[in-house]
């Protein structure tokens, strides 16, 4: 995320580096998982209500951090941009310039969500009814839930978002352009999410894939990485159906067979790399720290825009290399200070020297 985010000569080509499939499909996916998982234990062990209770809890810290960062793009980012002449800003709070009152109040409600803002708000909804999903899912089975989250998606292929939205419109007269809630269609991405929601509550080990199904999703995922690195991130150029089949905002058919080809190789890789790989323990660092890094890579990445430019900007390799060491810096500095305040202090030198702490 922080490789794309940047503003720097690296963000195109390290964009979707494993296919069509992006490090938000992981992210979303993931966290559903990592969802399902803890909070499936928390309803076993506690009940119903706390696993709901600790949901909120979850989905209001998230709406904080959201609103900081929403505060800050808002006031000094927005300010930044215009002192510095800055079309990367400008462009990305474009609706804010044009309504600010609008853009404010819609963002506050998590109806307008600008570029690199527009994720958190996707995470936040489908926090608010994963208790009700998963209380659904552990009393009465998954089928039904899978099935209406298929459905669901199936319309957003078709438009159902953009109807939706239009008869919105057309009953309140929300000023807010549809092109301005948000990248991502919330229909399509609720699909993925409540996957890994079902695979994260079964409690389970990940399912052991046979060969015929594993040889081909080896082939489709080797395919679609071909493919990607030789024509580029448009699919087609100049065939915006098949860009549609691959449409990353609305979860396109042949994008979520990508995602699938490659989840069954990593799952059925999974032990050997285990035991294969050094333990990534600095990575494992920022993993702990999930939401604090990724707000910070936010605000780092909001201050490189304003101060530099966007990709368009030309600037030397050698600015661009600083830039990107200076944000990985600052991701591992605030990971660092996290743990160290959660320790009491103790520990400020680098944690990954002592083994990652299991919470």
């Amino acid at each position: 995320m922080t490789l794309t985010h940047m503003p720097t000569m690296y963000s195109l080509p390290s964009g979707q580096p494993f296919g069509f499939v992006s490090a938000a499909e992981g992210f979303v996916f993931l966290s559903a998982f990592m969802a399902g998982r803890v909070y499936g234990a928390r309803a076993r062990r506690d009940g119903m209500p706390a696993m709901q209770a600790a949901f909120h809890e979850r989905a209001l810290r998230l709406y904080l951090c959201q609103l900081g960062l929403l505060l800050l793009a808002f006031t000094l980012i927005a300010w930044l941009g215009v002192h510095n002449q800055q079309g990367g800003v400008t462009g990305l709070l474009e609706f804010f310039f044009i309504d600010p009152q609008a853009a404010v109040v819609g963002a506050a409600l998590l109806l307008h969500n600008p570029p690199l803002l527009d994720i958190l708000p996707l995470y936040i909804a489908l926090m608010l009814v994963s208790p009700w999903l998963l209380r659904r899912g552990l009393r009465q089975g998954w089928r039904g839930v899978l099935a209406v989250s298929a459905l669901l998606w199936l319309a957003e292929q078709w438009g159902l978002g953009l109807a939706l939205y239009e008869a919105t419109v057309a009953l309140t007269g929300m000023p807010i352009p549809y092109k301005d809630m948000g990248a991502f269609h919330w229909l399509a991405w609720q699909a993925l999410w409540i996957a890994g929601l079902w695979l994260g509550a079964r409690q389970r080990p990940l399912p052991t894939f046979p060969l015929w199904l594993l040889v081909p999703a080896a082939l489709y995922a080797l395919a679609m990485l071909l493919w990607r690195h030789m024509v580029g991130q448009d699919p087609m150029p100049g065939v915006p159906a098949i860009g549609l089949l691959l449409d990353k905002w609305s979860l396109g058919p042949m994008r979520v067979l990508n995602f699938a080809s490659v989840f069954v190789l990593l799952v059925s890789a999974g032990p050997w790399l285990l035991r294969v790989l050094p333990r990534p323990l600095p990575l494992e660092l920022l993993g702990r720290n999930s939401l604090p890094v990724f707000c910070a890579h936010i605000v780092i990445a909001l201050f490189t825009l304003a101060f530099f430019g966007s990709t368009e900007v030309i600037r030397p390799w050698s600015i661009d290399v600083a830039l990107l060491a200076s944000a990985f810096a600052g991701l591992f500095a605030v990971a660092m200070a996290v743990e160290a305040r959660e320790r009491g202090g103790r520990h400020l030198v680098p944690v990954w020297r002592s083994g990652p702490q299991v919470r």
